[in-house]
């Protein structure tokens, strides 16, 4: 999917240049990001957790928080970017031989922020004027106190027996899903892993074996992606880094690791989607087919790029060809995204039911469901997922909440998205103020064809607009910074002309 990802740090305020701080304070302001919790919603989120789960609540039943299954016999453990303390997943996978055949089972838990947050209480109310956790250098804007998202309800590595949403999803040799289920649970998460360290352990060959089973169905997920006629765009992330003294912006591709395990999450949306489409009643992640004026589009711009896209292959084996390590196809995988926009949320009723509910990049029907204490649609999927596994009532304050959660979560979506390049502009605008009057090499990834445009520099990682007649996609450029706003966030660019061949 195309998703323009930013890693930011934790950092102390001693870290955070004041400039930076002055950004911050301004872009928040002006796209409505929370900062601290009010003192009533931190209060009622200690409260609930001093109470504890709602199972025991007078009205747990009415809330649809039903019996457990005991689930902390399985080995679950989470893998995580490090220093992460949010934690909505831990798997655990093995390979399965019964009556339906042999291939793999996946266990996936999730956490269970139902069983947590008292609907249309403090924190709920809360959680949905926010709609999702914004981050950012100086501190992230959690969709829930630190005492519930970070502690309480996250499952978390330290021998405590938590509430958990428990997927069982069983996949045949090929990876496909012949049987999926989840049920209410208690789980105990092992271990606390990240994503480097997985990988080194899959590079050095002492991976324990469920973690040699996460690479073979993620790779099995990634075959069925491309027979489905899926596609996901890898352009590089961007990764702010800090050492405590200086601020930098880099490009780094992510590690396989991270995408297998992004398949398993891929994996349970696609379950729980099949599961609500069945049920009649839900909330979808859909995207809609390109229209093939805009697939023709990019065949012309892949022509002035100068590379091969024949006519008997189609649009994901094109992507799937790119290598964006070359300036021409970095440009082009950008304009590739032109593809993947309008997707939305879309409720499953008697007026959609019979639609096109798919999301297009994924070819195949989803949902979000995995993130739940960070993404506050995830909450109300699950539930009605579990509900519908058991055979019994969706409660009423998840089906009150449907109709509202699509506006939400839009105006959620757009607000983070503009947050996240606002916090990048910002960084960017620090690495590059003491490199003002310097010259550097740069790609166009953007052109309108009218002289306005947009470059990407790979050292340091910036992207910025230019202004420049004749700009061409893919061009290699050399520009001169003429300025910098630490503030606003901006720098000023003067295309000085073609770099030179290597």
């Amino acid at each position: 999917m195309p998703i323009r990802h930013v890693s930011v740090p934790a950092a102390s305020a001693e870290q955070v240049p004041e400039p930076i701080r002055q950004g911050m304070t301004a872009l928040r302001d002006s796209l409505g990001v929370p900062a601290d919790f009010a003192p009533e919603v931190s209060a009622a989120a200690a409260a609930d957790v001093a109470r504890g789960p709602l199972d025991s609540a007078p009205d747990a039943d009415e809330l649809g928080i039903t019996a457990r299954v005991d689930h902390t016999d399985l080995p679950f453990v989470t893998i995580d970017p490090i220093g992460s303390m949010d934690l909505d997943q831990a798997m655990f996978i093995e390979s399965r031989d019964d009556e339906n055949g042999k291939g793999f089972r996946v266990w996936y838990a999730i956490a269970d922020v139902a069983a947590w947050v008292h609907p249309g209480q403090a924190v709920d109310q809360e959680a949905h004027r926010r709609g999702q956790t914004f981050y950012a250098p100086l501190e992230r804007a959690p969709l829930h106190p630190s005492v519930l998202s970070e502690a309480a309800a996250s499952l978390l590595a330290d021998g405590t027996d938590r509430p958990a949403l428990v997927w069982q999803i069983d996949l045949d040799e090929s990876g496909a899903q012949v049987a999926a289920k989840v049920e209410r649970s208690t789980v105990r998460s092992r271990e606390r892993l990240d994503y480097i360290g997985v990988q080194k352990m899959l590079d050095e060959g002492n991976a324990p074996e469920w973690l040699l089973l996460l690479k073979q169905v993620g790779q099995l997920r990634e075959r069925q992606e491309i027979t489905r006629g899926g596609v996901s765009l890898n352009l590089p992330e961007q990764e702010i880094v800090t050492d405590g003294a200086a601020w930098h912006v880099e490009y780094r591709s992510p590690l396989p690791v991270e995408g297998w395990n992004a398949q398993i999450s891929l994996l349970t949306g696609m379950a729980a989607a099949t599961m609500m489409l069945q049920g009649k009643v839900g909330l979808l992640r859909t995207l809609p087919p390109a229209e093939d004026r805009a697939v023709g589009k990019l065949r012309a711009t892949a022509r002035s790029l100068g590379i091969a896209w024949p006519k008997t292959m189609n649009y994901p084996d094109f992507v799937r060809s790119l290598d964006v390590s070359k300036p021409s196809h970095l440009a082009m995988m950008t304009s590739c995204t032109s593809l993947f926009r309008g997707a939305a949320y879309t409720l499953i009723d008697a007026t959609t039911v019979d639609t096109n509910l798919k999301h297009n990049a994924l070819a195949a029907n989803y949902a979000h469901c995995t993130a739940p204490l960070r993404r506050l649609v995830d909450r109300f999927v699950g539930e009605i997922c579990v509900h519908l596994c058991a055979g019994t009532p969706v409660p009423q304050w998840v089906l009150d909440a449907l109709p509202a959660l699509p506006q939400q979560m839009a105006d959620s979506d757009k607000r983070a998205k503009k947050f996240e390049r606002g916090v990048t502009d910002l960084v960017e605008a620090l690495v590059l103020s003491s490199r003002i009057g310097e010259t550097f090499s740069a790609t166009v990834i953007d052109s309108d064809g009218k002289g306005h445009g947009a470059i990407s520099i790979a050292d340091p990682a910036t992207e910025a607009k230019v202004t420049a007649d004749g700009l061409e996609l893919g061009q290699e450029v050399h520009v001169k910074l003429l300025a910098v706003d630490l503030v606003k966030g901006s720098a000023s660019f003067d295309v000085l002309g073609d770099a030179p061949s290597a």
